[in-house]
């Protein structure tokens, strides 16, 4: 059974994801950013293989969601996905059903502090560009022809298409789900991490009969604290590091808890996002 990770990009997906791993492997390897192959995007190529012949098909990967959770799920065993799709349907064909899904956790970021990983992730030229995107309900995130070269170069399968929407819209998608769904703030990770850390051990415990100590979850925060994933990056590169308009790969942790938009954007910016995402920044008590 699957337990997502659910959440718009450059919301601390990865983190998560290198928090989780460590809190499995910690104690068993020395860990590096190679690992996080553990917990891949769906949709990926490699659970489609078999099911679709144009992954660059965004309605063909939709119609077969099930089905590769179907086949995914067949052995019964845990897997955890990173996933930026919304909850939801697309033609009529479901993202995901109870059926296929064991939990959820739910990671939500400031969209003032995301526009700046966004623009620096993607290459954007200005905040404009990139509020564009993150207010665009129909957005789709799908890799351009170097970036799908990168992934084959490492001999990896790459993602699939993705149906994000706007920030405001995956939020609204996900926070619907109603079957074993933890709510996570990614400011809240930063502010409390042992807290934080401890209700997410706790919640796979819960659903997995796993048992974590203090002592692994405190070792599973110190591995994957932001400080560690940039040093990792900066010695080995990151797969997931997008390539920039000049073909070198920008950096993945940029900022991260340095990323704080009242140092960084432009009134005009902040006052954009703010009026766009009113209702649910106020709700998530970032107004």
């Amino acid at each position: 059974m699957i337990i997502w990770l659910a959440s718009y990009p450059k919301s601390g997906n990865t983190w998560l994801r290198f928090f989780i791993i460590s809190l499995l492997m910690g104690d068993k390897t020395n860990l590096n950013l190679n690992h996080l192959k553990a917990i891949i995007d769906f949709p990926n190529v490699k659970q489609f293989k078999g099911l679709i012949s144009e992954f660059s098909n965004l309605n063909e990967v939709a119609k077969n969601w099930i089905t590769a959770q179907e086949k995914i799920n067949s052995d019964k065993s845990l897997k955890f996905f990173k996933t930026h799709n919304m909850l939801g349907k697309l033609n009529g064909f479901s993202f995901t059903n109870y059926e296929n899904t064991l939990g959820t956790i739910h990671i939500v970021r400031d969209p003032r502090n995301i526009i700046t990983s966004l623009k620096n992730h993607w290459s954007l030229e200005t905040y404009a560009e990139t509020k564009t995107l993150m207010f665009n309900d129909n957005q789709i995130l799908t890799l351009s022809k170097e970036e799908k070269e990168k992934f084959r170069k490492y001999n990896t399968m790459h993602p699939l298409p993705q149906m994000i929407g706007s920030w405001k819209t995956n939020y609204i998608s996900w926070k619907k789900m109603d079957k074993n769904y933890l709510f996570v703030k990614y400011e809240n990770l930063i502010k409390n991490p042992k807290i934080e850390f401890t209700k997410i051990a706790e919640f796979i415990s819960g659903l997995t009969n796993i048992k974590f100590n203090d002592e692994q979850i405190d070792n599973a925060i110190k591995l994957s604290s932001f400080e560690k994933l940039e040093a990792m990056e900066k010695e080995n590169g990151f797969i997931e590091s997008a390539i920039n308009k000049k073909g070198y790969k920008n950096k993945f942790f940029y900022l991260g808890p340095k990323n704080k938009w009242q140092n960084i954007l432009d009134s005009e910016t902040s006052r954009h996002i703010e009026e766009e995402f009113k209702i649910e920044m106020k709700e998530l008590g970032y107004l």
